[in-house]
């Protein structure tokens, strides 16, 4: 088991990679440092191999497929997740690896927002996209993350071992942070400068495509997350709907003892039918979580014990 991984997930980043491992290297010396390369046509692998990097391969396209392989195949006290575009400052590195080793740290967030990013970023889309995500997760889940979709992060060794990597492409970083919210981790936030990209490095970031991806990704998990509350608004809308579309309907029969619109009725009656069994499908699933939550603690202790042998 190493003591420190360094997991650079790449796609040509052929102008920044050899750079990217060699001040990693620099600031963590007691480090491995891994590129996994994901289907570079520049030359990103020979590039990194010869940095120092141990360079591995995912061969099914998008950032979260290539965590799955990272976090499935590597063993470590502790990982250290940056992108290989040189975009993330290596000298904060000790630091965020010190909270996880020292301070019990599950996930360490490298936190942009609260620095240079805004001023950095040429992009403004993503800078609101970055905000808007930030406000959605942490009032949706009352949580206290700075910057939900930064590249740079650290992680503990049980929280690798436990997390589930379902998401394909770049929402990935939303998914780890809701994830960690979800599972009561320790998260601690470390002020990061964010510098952009250098000249002739391209983002892989499609700005509305991976954001409307972001934002399923929020919907889907608070679905999973908060199922009493997600299907509860939902059948408070529809029995709203089915109150106020019953309302003419029940003052003329109040007024005259006649329904005359019988097919308003119907639907009406249905509707209410149908948010009580939203509500139910809600109350059943939140005691579904329930049970999910007490397994994932036997899995954490399970995962501890695993690494207290191996050490």
């Amino acid at each position: 088991m190493d003591k420190i991984a360094v997991l650079i997930p790449c796609y040509n980043e052929a102008k920044t990679v050899a750079k990217v491992v060699q001040d990693f290297r620099a600031a963590l010396p007691d480090a491995v440092i891994y590129v996994y390369d994901n289907n570079s046509t520049d030359g990103t692998a020979a590039l990194a191999e010869a940095a120092g990097a141990t360079v591995r391969h995912e061969y099914k396209q998008g950032k979260g497929n290539v965590l799955r392989r990272m976090f499935r195949e590597i063993d470590a006290d502790c990982y250290l997740l940056v992108d290989g575009d040189d975009t993330y400052p290596a000298d904060c590195a000790p630091e965020m690896v010190a909270l996880v080793e020292t301070h019990q740290a599950d996930m360490v967030v490298g936190d942009r927002l609260s620095s240079t990013y805004f001023t950095e970023n040429k992009r403004p889309f993503h800078n609101f996209g970055n905000s808007l995500v930030r406000f959605c997760i942490n009032r949706l889940f009352g949580s206290e993350i700075q910057d939900i979709m930064t590249g740079y992060r650290a992680f503990s060794y049980q929280f690798v071992k436990t997390y589930p990597v379902l998401s394909r492409g770049f929402e990935i970083e939303t998914e780890m942070s809701i994830h960690a919210v979800q599972r009561n981790m320790q998260v601690e936030n470390v002020v990061i400068t964010y510098r952009d990209r250098p000249a002739g490095s391209v983002s892989k970031l499609n700005t509305y495509a991976d954001g409307f991806k972001v934002l399923n990704t929020i919907l889907r998990l608070y679905k999973n997350y908060r199922p009493f509350s997600f299907f509860s608004a939902l059948a408070a809308v529809v029995a709203a709907i089915s109150i106020l579309a019953m309302v003419p309907v029940m003052g003329e029969y109040f007024v005259t003892g006649l329904v005359p619109r019988f097919p308003t009725l119907i639907v009406c009656g249905c509707a209410m039918v149908g948010a009580l069994l939203l509500f139910i499908a809600g109350v059943i699933l939140s005691s579904l979580l329930a049970k999910d939550k007490r397994d994932f603690e036997f899995a954490l202790q399970q995962v501890h014990h695993w690494r207290t042998k191996e050490q």
